[in-house]
């Protein structure tokens, strides 16, 4: 993933995971020539049994016309008919640029009826605004938002807090519960100021669309004993915003002795007037500014830069009470000693004169809201020990981890609307100099990785988020997983990095922003959806759950399989049953090994000099799991038609274990490994480069031996992605050597967890580029240690000669993931991207990593995914 933009400091490693256009994701000229080539190839459709839906002709026809159509009407809505003025292969190539931004013309996932209703609008509220300490808004294009900003006092100086960031260097700030509907509770600590934020939504009488909200805030500090008054004095800002441009009316100018003051009001389409009220038991000191701007994701800088002018003219720390005419933005400062409490409501569909407006304020304030606040908290406890059924397995501090790490999932979804940037093949150029053109307008429900470093989607990290959340909640997981599907285009790719609207905007550096149809990400949602259709077939979910996930696998079924068509036809190897990610760079002089960005596993060594040659074991398992998940599929929907034949053909093609070790494994050491064109004997070195009068050094790559196509020795996680899926029979030789790699600390094993890459490689720990030091090249990584235990719990308990070895093994390894996630957490107050094997597993790269190092909750549980068909 690519971090945060603007003045955020990102750690190196962060930088460039999951997505670095400059890197792989852009190949160089001769790259992208070698691609091209190899999309012409490819377009031959010579590989593989399944190419089309099984439709009739003429439904084939209606579709394509219909396609078409739509295609050419976007096209020339986004570019203005440029393209009308390119003939002959330039024509043929903007047809293929038209496909890549109209939707798969199928029905919309979040068209199913149990999108809508009871289950939209209690949906339609929530913390949806990751990237900042507190943010709120509704499931809507353009909505209301709210949220929290509050003055920091480090090193005698004073900074804004808003947006999460790494610079802020809070001790620590994360939900500790969130039950993703209407429930929340965060702790904040910035240098001696505690906060902790709580949130709650009710549906009652008088109230409008999608129901009233409250967040109570409460703030004590360190500086509370202290005489200065100043130094005594917290400065907390709320906000609220128009999105569409609508204005707000400020309320009552000074606070009351006790009751509610009405801080503003105004109205909205969908939920009709509204109110915005404050109540505490507290002193108060109340400013407030208005502001009319379009521009939401700078509201850190309005609220700077009023403050900050208002101090020069008058000494003083406060907003300027002033309003810009017809503002749709109100901030209120509010100045206090701490300790104290805030109870902030939020009405919809209200008016002042309505006799329900005072009840439901006292219902969500004072200890009427300390009363529904505890039981909240209560039910989500005990859920969380329903669910999870962890209480006989781990200790009471490690369950109160789990459940930090379960909310903070939970807590970091959002929803996002806008629109993705594609890049235009090269050499063309819209007539606005745009290098790329706009996917069509989308919204996408989402977890995010990470609220400080990766607040947006990424289709990889989402598969594994979902293994978590459809265990919580079927519905809110179904909810993302469609809106996921929904963004497939007419070739059947997804935009692997989701970047939809300014606020996600403003956190990604211009040139990290374009996305790239040629370019895939591991399909891990077929891991979760593989899950549901097992789960029924299992008869794990009550009747009206089963219902709807069986109505949502029918609506799915024709998008996954547009999906696996998109990988089938776009990253398939030389030979049948082979496959390969597209993309690398064949070309680079930098990179010690050119990464694979689409693989999700980035500077994971592959073949030393990238070709069209290469077979890569883990994209063969992906494929394996797509065609396992869709034939369990149809066979649940008793479709049995050509298509559904192939896909049986398929799945048992790609499970054929000989064809496996034919490709793959080493038979001297049991390993599976990736083909290609490679060599060990290559190195990074300084060479003097002249440029015109000046003489630079320049670290590039030497290769001081020819690569010859062999299989690519390094032993890792990729090698283990046959055994982490099931793929090798319990009675194999093959499986011994598994254990035997895993076990051995000078390969794999440490007392923190599984290491991405062996000890004995070649490229261990080593950086690829002069800035780019090593990522998925020894550290240890949550989501893939949990499918390898997920693998070691599997042959547990499968007949055979190793099934007490597996049994050891998985005990060992899900201890020592536990304790050392645990001990992190504790020491820091976060959880982290990944773990350093050299450094006794102390978390590193991005902290408040909440995506799959939340997995945590299920290996806790041991509760692990279905792979087997």
């Amino acid at each position: 993933m690519t971090g945060g933009g603007g003045s955020t400091r990102r750690p190196a490693a962060a930088a460039r995971s999951r997505g670095r256009p400059s890197d792989a994701s852009e190949p160089e000229p001769d790259a992208r020539r070698a691609a091209a080539a190899a999309a012409r190839r490819r377009g031959r459709g010579d590989h593989g049994p399944l190419r089309l839906m099984d439709v009739s002709p003429r439904t084939l026809a209606l579709l394509g016309i219909a396609s078409f159509a739509l295609m050419s009407v976007a096209f020339v809505a986004y570019t203005g008919g440029w393209w009308e003025e390119v003939e002959g292969e330039g024509a043929a190539t903007l047809r293929t640029v038209m496909r890549s931004v109209t939707p798969l013309p199928a029905p919309r996932m979040m068209d199913l009826p149990q999108f809508q209703g009871d289950h939209k609008e209690s949906l339609y509220w929530g913390t949806y605004r990751p990237n900042v300490y507190l943010g709120i808004r509704s499931r809507t294009p353009l909505s209301l938002i709210a949220g929290l900003m509050w003055i920091g006092l480090k090193n005698g100086q004073y900074f804004l807090r808003h947006v999460c960031q790494d610079s802020d260097e809070l001790s620590t700030f994360g939900w500790t519960a969130h039950n993703g509907r209407d429930y929340g509770h965060q702790a904040l600590v910035d240098h001696g100021l505690f906060l902790t934020t709580g949130f709650i939504k009710d549906k009652g009488e008088g109230s409008g669309y999608g129901g009233d909200w409250a967040v109570r805030l409460d703030a004590n500090s360190e500086r509370s004993s202290l005489s200065d008054a100043q130094g005594s004095t917290t400065h907390l800002f709320f906000y609220i915003a128009d999105e569409s441009g609508k204005s707000i009316t400020m309320g009552s100018h000074a606070p009351s002795s006790r009751g509610p003051v009405l801080l503003a009001s105004g109205s909205h389409d969908e939920i009709g007037d509204w109110e915005l009220y404050l109540r505490s038991e507290d002193n108060l000191e109340i400013h407030r500014a208005g502001f009319k701007s379009m521009s939401m994701h700078n509201l850190s800088d309005l609220v700077q830069q009023a403050v900050a002018t208002n101090a020069m003219q008058t000494g003083n720390l406060n907003l300027p009470d002033t309003t810009e005419d017809s503002s749709n933005i109100m901030i209120y400062q509010v100045s206090i000693k701490t300790p104290a409490q805030i109870d902030i409501v939020f009405l919809s569909g209200s008016a002042s004169k309505n006799p329900t407006v005072e009840e439901r304020i006292s219902k969500l304030t004072g200890p009427m809201l300390s009363a529904r606040l505890e039981s909240k908290q209560k039910e989500f406890e005990e859920r969380y020990d329903q669910i999870f059924n962890v209480n006989n397995k781990i200790d009471s501090k490690e369950l109160s981890v789990g459940r930090a790490a379960l909310s903070n999932l939970l807590g970091g979804v959002g929803y996002f609307y806008g629109q993705s940037k594609i890049a235009l093949p090269k050499g063309f150029t819209q007539k606005n100099g745009d290098k790329y053109i706009p996917y069509w307008p989308a919204a996408l429900y989402t977890a995010v990785p990470s609220r400080s470093f990766f607040p947006r989607g990424f289709l990889w990290d989402e598969g594994f988020h979902q293994l978590v959340i459809w265990r919580w909640d079927v519905h809110i997981s179904m909810d993302i997983i469609g809106h996921w599907l929904d963004l497939l285009n007419s070739d059947g790719w997804i935009p692997r990095e989701q970047i939809l609207g300014a606020e996600a905007l403003s956190k990604v550096p211009e040139e990290f922003v374009l996305q790239y149809p040629s370019n895939g990400n591991p399909p891990t949602l077929f891991l979760a959806i593989r899950d549901l259709a097992s789960g029924i077939h299992a008869k794990q979910f009550s009747d009206d759950e089963a219902e709807k996930i069986s109505a949502f696998l029918e609506r799915a079924y024709m998008r996954l399989n547009s999906w696996f068509q998109w990988f089938n036809s776009t990253q398939s190897g030389k030979y049948k049953g082979t496959f390969y990610w597209h993309g690398r760079d064949n070309m680079t002089t930098r990179e010690l090994n050119p990464k694979t960005l689409t693989s999700g596993l980035d500077d994971y060594p592959r073949a030393s000099h990238p070709s069209d040659d290469e077979r890569h074991v883990d994209l063969r398992c992906w494929m394996l799991l797509a065609t396992n998940c869709i034939c369990s599929i149809a066979e649940f929907l008793k479709m049995d038609s050509a298509l559904e034949k192939d896909y049986y053909k398929m799945s048992n093609q790609l499970s054929d274990f000989g064809a496996l070790n034919k490709w793959h494994l080493d038979d001297k050491i049991g390993a599976y490994f990736d083909y290609g064109n490679h060599t060990e004997k290559v190195r990074l070195r300084w060479y003097d480069v002249q440029d015109k009068d000046t003489l630079r050094r320049e670290l590039l790559r030497e290769t001081l031996q020819p690569p010859q196509l062999q299989l690519v020795p390094h032993i890792g996680y990729v090698s283990l992605f046959p055994f982490m899926m099931g793929a090798i029979p319990p009675e194999s030789w093959v499986l011994e050597k598994q254990l035997d790699l895993i076990s051995n600390t000078s390969i794999l094993w440490t007392d923190y967890g599984l290491r991405s890459l062996s000890r004995t490689s070649s490229i261990y720990m080593k950086r690829n580029m002069e800035h780019d030091p090593p990522y998925w090249r020894g550290a240890i990584w949550i989501n893939m240690n949990y499918m390898i235990l997920s693998a070691l719990h599997h042959y547990s308990h499968e007949d055979g000669p190793y099934k007490g070895r597996a049994g050891e093994l998985y005990d060992k390894l899900r201890s020592n993931l536990i304790r050392n996630i645990v001990k992190n957490y504790h020491e820091t107050g976060f959880f982290w991207e990944n773990f350093d094997q050299k450094n006794k597993g102390k978390g590193k790269g991005a902290r408040s990593f909440t995506g799959w190092t939340s997995l945590l909750v299920l290996i806790m549980a041991e509760s692990y995914p279905t792979l087997h068909r």
